[in-house]
Parts: structure tokens; sequence; C-alpha cells
């Protein structure tokens, strides 16, 4: 039995955009989301075969959908591209998909996990859910965010910078 490739969330149809079959992509990871790319729609390879918006509000038409029905029909469907598909990052730069449930820490006590990752006005940002229930925001800055170890999926923190007590 061949393995499941692994997959990074490339973003979620919201509605349709016009009568041409073009819809509103949420949560976009840009660089996936652009003219040419193939993604996979319910298991479907689909090309994007046209790309307009913005990189926060993409709107995107797939190989297929051509009417406002077809459009429709993608309410709610989540976009996905095989790792293998996704082009490279630099230094110091991680696909969202790759943060959400690692582990966090602040040296050698245990924070939480990383729950979602947030695009803030100013930054980017770890939605981290701590040991006790509560929502932390750690901004992705460097006085925030010492280390990413993602074979080890740990994410280490400064709570003093965040202003929590250790």
């Amino acid at each position: 039995m061949a393995q499941e490739p692994e997959l990074v969330r490339a973003g979620r149809v919201t509605s349709s955009h016009g009568l041409d079959g073009s819809v509103k992509i949420a949560e976009p990871v840009a660089p996936l989301l652009v003219k040419g790319a193939v993604l996979l729609v319910d298991g479907e390879e689909r090309l994007v075969e046209r790309r307009s918006g913005t990189d926060a509000k993409p709107i995107i038409r797939l190989q297929g959908s051509s009417t406002r029905e077809d459009a429709d029909a993608l309410k709610g469907t989540v976009l996905f591209v095989p790792r293998d598909q996704v082009p490279s990052l630099g230094k110091d730069e991680w696909w969202a998909s790759d943060l959400v449930g690692c582990s966090v820490r602040d040296g050698d006590k245990e924070v939480g996990q990383v729950r979602s990752v947030l695009g803030l006005p100013s930054c980017e940002a770890l939605e981290v859910e701590t040991a006790d229930e509560r929502v932390i925001l750690v901004p992705m800055v460097g006085d925030a965010l010492r280390s990413v170890d993602l074979e080890a999926k740990v994410v280490d923190v400064s709570l003093d910078f965040l202003g929590e007590s250790k």
C-alpha cells in the first residue's frame, strides 16, 4: 500500500466570487496559491487557472470550475499542496502547519502547545494554549521566540519578554 503524501494546508474556500467559478480563500498561504499551482481539493488535483485579489484575500479559479454553482459547491473545502511541491523556505522560516501542535517551553519549563499561527498587522504570532487552558500570543520576533526545533516539535519562548511570570 502506497503511503499518503504529507500535505500542507493552503487555505479554505469561503464563498464564490463573481459568475466565472472563482472563489474567495480564507486562511491563505499566499505562496501556495499562485496561478499554475496544483492543489488537492477533496483528494483531487486541480490547477489554479486564475489568481487575483491580494495575498491576504486571494481569489482563485480552479480547473473544472466555470460557473457560480461550481464555486458554491466548493464552499468550506480545505485546499492542500503535497509537501514535496511546496517552495523551500529560508533560515528562520516555517510553514504554519509545521508549528501547530509543537510543544512550547521556556527553557526547562513546559508552557503549552501551539494551537494556531495568526497573521497580525505587525507580525505573525503563535496562539499557545497553556496547561491551565489559558491562551497566550507569542509574537514571532527574536526577543519572544528563542528557537524552533521542528524535528523535536519544540518551540522555546521567553515568558519574561511576554510579561508572563515563570
